[in-house]
């Protein structure tokens, strides 16, 4: 078989069009905080050791995930990335746990905005962080490297990856906010939403309790009082 014709684990560029996250349930996403939807999903689905790049207060990312496995030290399939991924898309970075090269800059960052990209995740650093902080994209990392990436392979591209202990399918649902970043498996996306739509409801009643003065606290001592820690 010709090598053109072989899609080997580790070289190989999925199907891209793969089915994605309803738009219209995205933008509902969009209004709701992370830490509803990951309560909503037992807690499991939340990415571990990201954090946003600029000022967290203004950063709020919600799409459909473009999928990136890319060897330690390389970005060639993550460039890839950017020039197939569709406006909306976030690109999801699984750097296979490298920590000593940027996987991307302020040049790929700024090309990503021009093209409509969502934002980016990337279980790795990055670099230019002062200048990715000042745009108006979206950039979660795992720290900053001055170190540049090579561009040499391996990857994939539109496959099932791992970020920050959590899977990811191509199309699955990413919300990222101050408080970190949940995925939400495309499949379980409606279920999820609603339940936390329900859950930001109860919230809002609950803060006006608090400053009505009457927010029930006798939960408390009943469940110290079952784990016998008072009478």
């Amino acid at each position: 078989m010709a090598n053109d014709q072989v899609r080997l684990p580790g070289l190989r560029v999925g199907a891209l069009d793969y089915p994605r996250v309803d738009a219209a349930l995205c933008e509902r996403a969009r209004s709701l905080a992370t830490t509803n939807v990951a309560d909503c999903m037992s807690r499991l689905y939340v990415v571990r050791g990201l954090r946003p790049m600029g000022n967290p207060s203004e950063v709020k990312l919600c799409g459909p995930a473009l999928t990136v496995r890319t060897g330690p030290s390389d970005n060639l399939f993550v460039n890839k990335a950017l020039d197939a991924a569709q406006p909306g898309d976030i690109v999801v970075v699984d750097c296979c746990g490298g920590r000593s090269h940027a996987y991307i800059g302020e040049i790929m960052a700024r090309y990503a905005q021009s093209r409509g990209i969502g934002g980016l995740v990337i279980d790795g650093p990055v670099r230019d962080s002062a200048e990715l902080s000042d745009l108006r994209l979206p950039v979660f990392a795992a720290g900053v490297s001055t170190t540049g990436p090579w561009k040499n392979g391996p990857g994939e591209l539109a496959f099932p990856i791992c970020c920050g202990g959590v899977p990811v399918m191509p199309g699955d649902l990413v919300l990222g906010d101050a408080d970190g970043i949940v995925i939400v498996p495309r499949a379980d996306a409606v279920a999820v939403i609603e339940a936390a739509e329900d859950v930001h409801v109860s919230e809002s009643t609950t803060f006006g309790d608090i400053e009505a003065g009457r927010m029930d606290r006798a939960w408390v001592d009943a469940a110290l009082r079952k784990m016998g820690a008072i009478d």
